[in-house]
């Protein structure tokens, strides 16, 4: 059969590719996608490919508007953070201080970029919701086990991570979700002063 004789619109459909009109709707479709690859595959298994193919787009579409696929997962989770920035900040320098670095950064990250809301809607999502729940255990992992945590611990970096994990995100939920005083309204150097120890022991002391 000849191109001229074949019926129309029975070339087998194909995904477009490059970008698709509409910007914001591909935006959109591939974070759409990303959180669900991520909650059931985790961000080791999740590939870009599969997520592309879930949003109906081509894989190059995720280089073009996040960067790869660990800047498309933070911004699936919606936190106002580079992780490499983030580990760049906090790893160097003496390793009994990394509970200090930890905790001030993570209090200038919400307090001074307007995170704090978006914070207090995550703690609140991964209260209610499966899917935030997962990506942020895969943040956890990820980024405090395998390049915080493990600068500095012993042993039994996932025990670590978590603990570590539990303290930051607790800090989360009283200071932005239930604003309870006088925690809200701390300043900085007394929030560090108060939970740095308990997280360096966690980090570096004994757990037993």
């Amino acid at each position: 059969m000849t191109a001229a004789e074949r019926t129309p619109g029975a070339e087998p459909a194909r995904r477009r590719r490059g970008r698709r009109p509409g910007g914001a709707d591909t935006r959109d479709a591939l974070l759409t996608a990303a959180r669900t690859e991520f909650a059931e595959r985790g961000f080791d298994g999740a590939t870009v490919r599969v997520i592309a193919d879930r949003a109906g787009v081509d894989p190059a579409m995720v280089n073009h508007w996040f960067g790869g696929k660990e800047a498309l997962f933070m911004a699936a989770l919606d936190l106002p953070i580079d992780p490499s920035t983030l580990v760049a900040e906090v790893v160097p320098g003496d390793p009994d201080r990394l509970g200090e670095r930890i905790v001030e950064r993570f209090l200038t990250i919400w307090d001074h970029t307007g995170g704090g809301r978006r914070l207090a809607a995550l703690v609140r999502s991964v209260a209610s919701h499966e899917t935030a729940a997962a990506m942020m255990r895969q943040m956890i992992s990820r980024i405090l086990v395998r390049r915080v945590v493990a600068s500095v611990a012993p042993d039994r970096l996932e025990l670590r991570a978590t603990l570590v994990g539990s303290q930051l995100v607790g800090l989360g939920m009283v200071r932005y979700v239930l604003r309870l005083e006088p925690l809200a309204s701390a300043d900085h150097r007394t929030i560090v002063a108060a939970m740095a120890p308990t997280l360096q022991r966690y980090l570096t002391g004994p757990l037993d």
